[in-house]
């Protein structure tokens, strides 16, 4: 996506900032008719060119058997023909004949042209997600009690609205398109893996259930008091471990060699906590051993301290893969096989570097500077040389082990509640204290007051500072020094104080541009949810200070310790003001969004706040405005409480056809369009954007206030004046990552 930017007075004052109209707060929300629309294929080259040459097959893996949807010579085929603007879209259309008479038909293809394989496409494939569909939610209540913690007029009626957007996110197995299982000779084949509950998906590309996302769709499923589609998604992935012993990526065949952040624990707790349902646990709590099990025998190793010599058993994110992910096949083959490369990748190479690729998708964060080697590789444009260097399993991970040291933890007061099994509780809570040991040793640097990732290649701490510092806080590990000093502990803290002071959004992943998505400028609805329970875990001896202020002439960067991030002021990510592209990058300049006693769009000054409370309340209303006004941006509209935009104003956003997106990701300069860059283009739909919106509400209401949007108008005009054009805050532009590899298949092409 191309970003466009937020234009601000040098005075910080949001140009033509408008605030958003009040109005009574509605009362009921329709469910919508959800259509699945399949995409045409567009190849990038003339029907009647031949097909390019291809590199040699990898090998085939026994994880993903199918001779369609995974590595294999009609995959690559069809992948290097370039039919699709997403490499999912084709693995996601389930066949509609016999697996044998699709492959009879592959291989009788006469002549390799783009045309030949589009024909050979249309007559044996359906529309991508048929074998889902959406489902009423029978027991929808339109008036949640959590709503009536939400003060602001405006903010519960958008409150309201978001938990409304279930409705268009529920889904089911669809049984009459269903393709039989584990046999060639059946109607059909599809690379879903079907689930026995209904479940919520993210949106967009993301068609079926998926593992992280999931984790913060329940936390908003959870306030909406739709608990049975809580207890159906915690089921489904169930039957995920009894069927695999491990909860993969997604919901697709594709996915079955790599799982997500293991989070399922979690959202168990809080479902027992928040419905008070603890007949699952006689289901759930062998199985979650089941995974622990997985973790321990596939993802684990021992690290020993170079700082105390000590040994640790820790996790990491390690997959096993000599292929290209089937559903990012064209762009892993062209990283793989790039032409420009001068020295082509040896097998050994290109196995090792398919194994990175798809170890990173199972982080979560695909791809970011953190996984990197050389993140100064290449450019925004062109990825490839960046994502060449990823060690990804030469990373000991912050949030991994974090979050594996909660669900120990968890898991055994699930136990200790039903008074069984103290052998287990003791187990559980020792590993806990082991894993508590290694991150406090391995991560935790008390003279820059931050965790970092341990580089097992390095044997030392990385030196790059990423927004998984506060996963240790979120799953309740504080270091000594934070809690021993209000000074320490707001110096943790001290550059989220700087985002909000100096930038329009949110909390950014990182504070290096490389045009990766898990990087700056891209802010994320998890890490706002993650870095206000890390505010929220600090005890109040600590926190009740005020705020503290930088010294005359100096920016709140000032405050934060020396050598944190690692990057110097004047190096940090540009904020646009008007009249001139960037504000000051360095002195009290800098900080655009100062006002006394709060931030713009952070909410109301609270007398006798203390620092921490001034934090929440800032970063609370400030993801509520970027939500709510990228949201209003593209065509969102409240009936008698906020009126839709004009069509000349949707037209600086491209969204004229448009009823309102809510972005997967955000920005740290802008709280009125979408995130940029990554491999696929910015999906819109979105489930933990929404999540986070309602728990937010749920948690801040009573400080959440109406924000204040751009004028679109004078965005537009400004952007057109600067830069040539308005870019729009819509999810309909190619990410450059895509445009490149467009680019290197017609170079392949040519050759």
């Amino acid at each position: 996506m191309v970003h466009w930017p937020a234009v601000l007075l040098s005075s910080g004052v949001l140009l033509g900032a408008r605030a958003l109209p009040q109005g009574p707060v509605t009362s009921s929300v329709t469910a919508p008719s959800i259509t699945v629309s399949t995409v045409v294929a567009s190849p990038s080259a003339p029907l009647s060119s031949s097909l390019p040459s291809q590199v040699p097959l990898p090998p085939s893996q026994a994880w993903c058997p199918s001779n369609i949807f995974c590595a294999g010579e009609l995959l690559q085929t069809v992948n290097v023909a370039a039919l699709y603007a997403d490499p999912k879209t084709f693995v996601d259309k389930p066949t509609s004949k016999s697996s044998q008479e699709v492959l009879s038909a592959f291989q009788a293809i006469s002549n390799d042209t783009e045309g030949s394989i589009v024909d050979f496409v249309d007559n044996n494939f359906r529309g991508e997600g048929l074998e889902l569909e959406a489902v009423p939610l029978t027991n929808f209540n339109a008036n949640p009690a959590f709503l009536n913690n939400v003060s602001d007029p405006l903010v519960k009626s958008f409150s309201q609205t978001v938990h409304g957007f279930w409705t268009q996110l529920i889904r089911q197995t669809n049984q009459s398109a269903l393709c039989p299982e584990g046999t060639e000779t059946g109607s059909c084949e599809s690379s879903l893996i079907p689930l026995n509950h209904t479940f919520v998906v993210p949106g967009g590309r993301f068609r079926e259930q998926y593992y992280w996302d999931s984790y913060w769709i329940v936390q908003g499923l959870i306030q909406s008091e739709l608990y049975d589609i809580v207890k159906d998604t915690l089921e489904n992935f169930m039957d995920e471990l009894e069927n695999f012993g491990f909860i993969p990526n997604g919901g697709r065949i594709y996915y079955l060699d790599r799982s997500q952040p293991p989070l399922f624990i979690h959202m168990l707790a809080d479902y027992v906590a928040a419905s008070n349902d603890t007949s699952i646990l006689g289901r759930a709590l062998p199985l979650a051993e089941a995974e622990f099990k997985w973790w321990a025998e596939n993802r684990s190793i021992n690290v020993t301290s170079p700082f105390t010599n000590k040994t640790y058993t820790m996790a990491r994110y390690a997959v096993n893969n000599t292929a290209p992910r089937p559903e990012s096949y064209l762009t892993d083959y062209l990283t793989a096989n790039d032409p420009s490369l001068s020295t082509p990748l040896t097998e050994d190479e290109r196995s090792n570097l398919y194994a990175e690729l798809a170890s990173g998708a199972e982080t979560g964060w695909d791809y970011s500077s953190r996984w990197l080697k050389d993140p100064l590789a290449g450019s925004a444009a062109d990825q490839n040389p960046k994502l060449r260097s990823l060690n990804v399993r030469g990373t000991v991970p912050i949030c991994l082990n974090s979050i594996l040291y909660k669900a120990h933890l968890l898991l055994a007061d699930l136990y200790e509640s039903q008074k069984a099994n103290a052998s287990s509780v003791s187990a559980h809570r020792d590993v806990a204290a082991s894993i508590r040991a290694g991150i406090l040793d391995l991560f935790w640097d008390p003279s820059k007051l931050a965790f970092y990732d341990f580089n097992l290649t390095a044997n030392a701490r990385s030196t790059l500072f990423n927004v998984a510092t506060f996963y240790p806080l979120w799953n309740g590990i504080i270091p000594d020094e934070l809690l021993s000093s209000s000074e320490k502990a707001f110096g943790f803290f001290s550059s989220l104080n700087m985002v909000l002071n100096r930038y329009n959004g949110t909390y950014p992943v990182t504070f290096v541009e490389t045009g990766l998505q898990w990087d700056a400028p891209n802010a994320w609805p998890p890490h706002q949810h993650i870095a206000l329970e890390a505010l929220r875990a600090l005890p109040s001896n600590v926190t009740s200070g005020a705020l503290p202020t930088p010294s005359s002439g100096q920016s709140t960067f000032n405050l934060i310790p020396d050598g944190q991030l690692y990057v110097s002021e004047d190096a940090l990510p540009k904020q646009s003001i008007a009249g001139s592209s960037n504000a000051s990058t360095t002195g009290s300049s800098a900080d655009i969004n100062k006002l006394d006693g709060t931030v713009i769009n952070g909410g109301n000054k609270t007398d006798g706040e203390g620092w921490a409370a001034t934090l929440q309340r800032e970063l609370a209303n400030r993801y509520l405005t970027s939500a709510l006004c990228s949201w209003h941006a593209t065509g969102g509209q409240i009936p008698g409480v906020l009126p839709r935009l004009s069509d000349q104003e949707l037209n600086v956003t491209q969204s004229v056809n448009n009823t309102g997106n809510m972005f997967e990701k955000f920005s740290v300069s802008d709280v009125d369009s979408a995130g940029r860059g990554g491999e696929y283009t910015v999906q819109a739909g979105f489930g933990w954007t929404n999540g986070v919106v309602l728990w937010v509400a749920s948690k801040y209401g009573d400080v959440l206030v109406a924000p204040q949007c751009p004028d679109l108008l004078a965005q537009g005009s400004t952007s057109t004046a600067t830069t040539g054009g308005s870019n729009a805050a819509s999810s309909v532009r190619a990410a450059p990552a895509l445009t490149v590899a467009l680019a290197l298949v017609a170079a392949l092409v040519m050759a």
